[in-house]
């Protein structure tokens, strides 16, 4: 053997194994709490979604009955149920879903409600059916009601009365306010409308059945009761109100609490003369 590999022998590469590991133990350390974290809120997301994803009467499904159902299921009906309440609509939920579902998918034999190419089956989307039928098939739960707003600023209150006016009202009175002509009267321009805040009010918490005039021209339909909430009423007949060429009310949530405590006005032929109004 040379001398010079004797007295040199060859250096050997030692890699730091020990702090190696420990680096990478640190990382791991490090980045699992993140991942757990994150894994958690993906977890709670999809939980959230799920529990979202079940829908409830007061929240998903009543909204739907009113804007799409309420001119035949109502409190003042005689022949069908009236399924603006939880209790008949829980009762009737299989049948409900038949109607509205499976009728309209073909894989049941009585007639899909609401009856094809009305305004109101033209009206309820493929989204709303689905809705209906997941709620049925989740147990038809009521749920809790939207808890009500605090104070809101006009234009605010306006654009919450559009967004119910477009879901619940205009099904029957059009979204230009215009109604349909020898069936329900227009909003628009209405002197019967502007004539009376209060009764107006009242007529949206009880509804109203017989014979009005409108701008000169007789209607004889029914109108239901709506259960809205006192803001609620407020807002869509403050909307109402300000638009359409009427008169520009405001209508408030404490007015709706005192008259929601006094009866109906009593029905039949309305005593405004048939002149044109003012607001037309």
């Amino acid at each position: 053997m040379p001398t010079s590999s004797f007295l040199n022998p060859p250096r050997r590469t030692h890699l730091p194994w020990p702090n190696l590991l420990a680096a990478l133990g640190c990382m791991i350390y490090i980045n699992a709490p993140a991942q757990t974290a994150s894994a958690g809120t993906h977890d709670s997301a999809a939980s959230a979604a799920a529990t979202n994803s079940a829908p409830t009467y007061l929240r998903d499904i009543q909204p739907i009955f009113m804007g799409n159902c309420s001119s035949c299921h109502n409190q003042q009906s005689r022949f069908v149920y009236d399924w603006l309440d939880y209790k008949t609509a829980y009762a009737d939920r299989w049948e409900i879903k038949r109607r509205i579902w499976d009728s309209w998918k073909g894989s049941y034999y009585k007639e899909a409600m609401p009856i094809a190419n009305s305004p109101e089956s033209l009206a309820l989307t493929d989204e709303q059916r689905l809705v209906i039928k997941n709620w049925v098939d989740s147990g038809a739960v009521r749920g809790v009601a939207p808890p009500p707003g605090g104070p809101k600023t006009e234009a605010e209150r306006i654009e919450q009365g559009h967004r119910l006016f477009a879901s619940i009202c205009a099904a029957c009175h059009q979204p230009t306010g215009q109604g349909r002509p020898n069936v329900f009267p227009p909003l628009a321009g209405s002197d019967f409308l502007n004539a009376d805040k209060n009764r107006a009010i009242k007529i949206v918490i009880h509804g109203r059945q017989g014979e009005v005039v409108v701008n000169g021209l007789k209607f004889n339909s029914s109108m239901p009761g709506f259960p809205l909430n006192d803001d609620s009423i407020a807002n869509v007949l403050t909307y109402v109100y300000n638009s359409f060429g009427n008169s520009r009310l405001q209508v408030t949530p404490d007015e709706v609490k005192i008259l929601r405590t006094q009866p109906p006005d009593a029905t039949g032929p309305s005593t405004l003369p048939p002149a044109k109004s003012q607001f037309e």
